[in-house]
């Protein structure tokens, strides 16, 4: 049984090592955020199991992807659960790793590029600037909704790093932005929003914290997107 990332889109960016497992499989049970041309890439004698979900999709619980994968993990086969981005990075990679545990079936996970370092570098924004991006912070925007309390303190987040990286946050980003303001972040602040990123899909909206608050951005967010705010976004290069 192998946990596999498959990176964040672009087939180039599968590691050596997820298409040579992807290769050998007899199942792969994929997500949603697998790209369309990654899974153009596997063989028709492969069964393919998709189990993707989003907000408007519930029709596979994490319980039921968990017996999928161990219902087909003793039918001794080569297994693949591959998963966007980077298996154990804001998934629920961990839980699946304990279910296999708990019925003794031997996993392997293999890592992925995660699209918060792809996909900032696909749209030509660095991440860091030695003058005035030191710190970066890698938050999710969905939060658990059986906590009372938010997992992420945002408005301490305003003050203390310089460049805020947010996945699944295209929902919740008016709120996370009054947050940040409320915590001192300035609100001419600029922020990217990255679009199916590394993909022919890749698109860039480049807006301020108080775009966000005044609603001037709907027709700009789209999901899935990376978002980054911070001063770093002023840098953005020409990629290609």
């Amino acid at each position: 049984m192998y946990l596999v990332g498959a990176g964040p889109g672009d087939p180039k960016l599968l590691t050596l090592r997820a298409l040579e497992i992807i290769n050998t499989a007899d199942v792969i049970i994929y997500d949603r955020l697998v790209s369309r041309q990654i899974i153009d890439l596997i063989s028709n004698k492969v069964e393919l199991i998709y189990v993707g979900k989003d907000r408007t999709d519930e029709s596979y619980s994490q319980d039921d992807i968990n017996k999928i994968m161990i219902s087909k993990a003793k039918e001794d086969k080569i297994v693949v659960r591959l998963k966007g981005g980077d298996p154990l990075l804001f998934s629920r990679g961990v839980e699946e790793i304990y279910a296999l545990k708990s019925e003794g079936i031997k996993f392997e996970v293999v890592p992925g590029i995660s699209s918060v370092f792809a996909v900032p570098s696909y749209a030509g924004i660095p991440l860091t600037h030695r003058e005035i991006a030191s710190s970066i912070a890698i938050v999710t925007g969905h939060t658990d909704p059986k906590k009372k309390e938010p997992q992420v303190k945002w408005s301490k987040l305003a003050s203390s790093v310089d460049t805020i990286i947010i996945l699944m946050g295209i929902e919740n980003i008016k709120l996370i932005a009054e947050k940040l303001i409320a915590g001192g972040m300035k609100k001419n602040t600029p922020i990217a929003s990255i679009f199916h990123g590394t993909t022919d899909l890749q698109k860039t909206n480049i807006f301020t914290l108080n775009d966000v608050i005044s609603n001037n951005i709907r027709d700009k967010l789209e999901a899935p997107s990376i978002i980054i705010i911070g001063n770093i976004v002023k840098f953005i290069y020409a990629n290609k």
